[in-house]
């Protein structure tokens, strides 16, 4: 075992012993024999686990802990308590403790408890450093951009995402980014640490939507053998991002508006009201969901919901000023992923980037720099690295009679 720890005790008995024991146990042990002491010292060096005695001369261990608590909450306090205290050990626990020891104790009591503690101290330690490895890969600075109307999207994102919005529409062709920018949006706001729920409508039977977004009771069909709690519960607190929400069933988008505007549901076959707190990030790369308001096929009063905060993502295409940032971005990835090292594109070739069309956004442009990356030993991205398609489009539309200027297809 090992760690560092403070114990503050105004009993030089217990304080050495408990220091003794400690350290043949392998860890570092301060002490302090006030709670101003014991306060300053974890200013200067904070340790992973404190023992605290609750009855000490001038600042008591009730006072103490209260500081200490409001210089970090995740602190952990382990109380030493005087036999027949145990009311004031368990008021300590609800003001942020982690568990008490009563005097008289035996050392090895001490020992079992440091232990634990140090468990959730590794834990708790874990969990922030997957959490930060998760915040930095969903961060709004991997969304990149040089276009103007790219860097619009991203800070219109960042201020919804630190908003208490709780519905957004993503809007944009596929492979343009749309999954990123809801992850960045939910990593990057208060939800942060709730769950972030994806659900993608496409991926779905029509049948079964209804009941994995909102659950069902034990009954409500043929096949529902027990209760089943739906995304929307799992969600929480956090995010649920409904990909292509433009292909959900009109009977579901009817329960999906009651649960914004109500903030309530019923599972399938249930009839009591669940609670639900959630942002509901959906998207569609549907061009005009509002063409299929017109036609019946989606709600108008969903969609106006869902429509207060719109965010559209161009097409790569119609801002190829992002193409070879994007392009470069990949490569670096890339080059760490596979432990290459490819360092630059010519610029012979970054011309045929950004002439191509881009069809599948930038999905497709991520897909060509990883082919290269893997399958060419080179350190410079050149025009004979490049897929055919890429290559011959440029030199078909630089034939003689093809035109004086590249006009891109329509979609």
């Amino acid at each position: 075992m090992n760690g560092k720890i403070l114990v503050i005790d105004d009993e030089e008995f217990i304080t050495k012993s408990i220091k003794q024991h400690l350290e043949k146990e392998g860890c570092e042990v301060m002490t302090a024999e006030t709670g101003e002491e014991g306060i300053e010292i974890f200013k200067a060096d904070p340790p992973d686990i404190i023992l605290l005695d609750l009855n000490m001369p001038g600042m008591g261990g009730i006072e103490t802990l209260m500081a200490l608590r409001k210089l970090s909450t995740d602190i952990i306090v382990i109380i030493i308590t005087a036999h027949g205290d145990i009311e004031t050990a368990v008021s300590s626990i609800k003001l942020g403790a982690y568990d008490f020891v009563e005097k008289p104790f035996e050392l090895n009591r001490i020992s079992v408890l440091v232990k634990k503690a140090m468990e959730t101290v590794h834990l708790k330690r874990e969990v922030n450093y997957f959490r930060e490895e998760k915040y930095g890969a969903y961060s709004f600075n991997n969304i990149v951009g040089e276009s103007k109307i790219m860097k619009d999207v991203i800070a219109l994102a960042k201020k919804v995402a630190a908003s208490d919005a709780n519905t957004i529409l993503i809007q944009g062709e596929s492979g343009t980014g749309k999954s990123l920018l809801a992850r960045a949006m939910h990593y990057n706001s208060p939800r942060a640490s709730e769950p972030f729920v994806e659900v993608t409508c496409t991926a779905i039977q029509e049948t079964l939507i209804e009941s994995e977004l909102f659950g069902h009771e034990k009954g409500a069909f043929t096949d529902a053998k027990a209760m089943k709690k739906g995304l929307f519960e799992y969600a929480s607190g956090g995010t649920i991002y409904l990909d292509e929400i433009g292909d959900i069933h009109l009977t579901v988008q009817a329960k999906l508006l009651r649960a914004l505007e109500e903030k309530t549901f019923k599972r399938v076959g249930g009839l009591k009201d669940i609670k639900v707190n959630v942002r509901i990030v959906a998207t569609t790369n549907k061009k005009d969901l509002e063409g299929a308001v017109k036609a019946g096929d989606f709600r108008a009063d969903l969609y106006y919901r869902l429509k207060v905060f719109p965010i559209f993502i161009l097409p790569l295409r119609e801002r190829k000023e992002d193409v070879i940032p994007l392009a470069m971005h990949y490569l670096k990835n890339f080059n760490r992923e596979f432990k290459k090292n490819v360092t630059a594109i010519s610029h012979e070739a970054e011309k045929l980037l950004t002439a191509y069309p881009w069809y599948g956004n930038a999905r497709e442009l991520r897909n060509v720099i990883e082919r290269v990356c893997i399958l060419e030993d080179t350190e410079i991205i050149c025009p004979e690295h490049l897929p055919s398609e890429i290559v011959n489009r440029l030199e078909s539309v630089a034939e003689p009679g093809a035109g004086e200027s590249m006009d891109l297809p329509d979609e």
